[in-house]
């Protein structure tokens, strides 16, 4: 994919495509604010591949140590960071009254598996990936608590269902001043038919049965409020996700 393409899969996460306006300006600021998603989101566990690698990148697809691209259908993966206020409550689902405001300057850090299921930079029971890189980056957000990436559609590994795992930091001085994380899921039917059409999964596919959402322990705490809506690019699918921290 050249740069152009890579652009415009970028520019296919933003507002004006999902939520049919402009974001700039004063009054941009104020429609993202009422249509920002205004409820806590989940934390779900960090679980045991995360390797902070201080990777600043938006394509994250790309492997440093020999600048490799891994195979798989593009995501473009937007994700939009806010303080969800008093008034909303603590209880996740709140959504009633919320004083939504974008967090400026926070780490968002994502990682997720590749179309075969491994992680980079790990040394797991059945793969030694310590060095490489693909598929972790961290962005950090703007004046309306965006970072964009470029990933791919996730693999899958036994046990778990597909998914995404990001971590935030709000304060990238001290990188831990108030830490989130979670993970991202995926229609079932979506992946049926992106793994039955795409060969860099099929491949996969063809011997075992992988989980599905209801059957994954970690998605039954609270996966239905993590779920991806996906729109159909012209390379594969663009995605826009609202992440409601309480702060206080």
């Amino acid at each position: 994919m050249n740069r152009r393409k890579v652009l415009a899969l970028l520019g296919a996460t933003g507002i004006n495509m999902l939520g049919g306006y402009s974001s700039t300006g004063a009054n941009g600021e104020e429609r993202l604010r009422r249509t920002l998603s205004c409820v806590v989101t989940p934390e779900q566990t960090e679980g045991p591949y995360f390797v902070d690698e201080r990777l600043h990148r938006s394509d994250i697809r790309t492997d440093p140590s020999d600048g490799s691209i891994k195979e798989g259908l593009p995501l473009a993966l937007e994700i939009r960071v806010f303080a969800v206020g008093a008034a909303t409550g603590a209880a996740v689902g709140a959504n009633k009254g919320a004083d939504c405001k974008p967090i400026t300057g926070a780490v968002v850090d994502v990682w997720h598996c590749d179309a075969q299921g491994i992680y980079s930079d790990v040394m797991d029971d059945n793969f030694n990936t310590v060095g490489k890189k693909f598929l972790r980056g961290y962005q950090v957000t703007d004046k309306n608590g965006s970072v964009r990436f470029i990933t791919i559609y996730p693999g899958w590994y036994p046990g778990r269902t597909v998914h995404i795992h990001f971590k935030i930091r709000t304060n990238p001085k001290y990188m831990q001043a108030h830490e989130f994380t979670s993970q991202l899921y995926f229609n079932d039917s979506i992946t049926d038919s992106v793994y039955a059409q795409q060969p860099a999964y099929a491949r996969r596919e063809a011997y075992r049965t992988r989980a599905r959402n209801e059957d994954d322990s970690i998605f039954r705490q609270g996966g239905d409020q993590l779920m991806l809506k996906l729109v159909e690019t012209g390379e594969g699918y663009a995605t826009t996700f609202d992440v409601g921290l309480e702060m206080a």
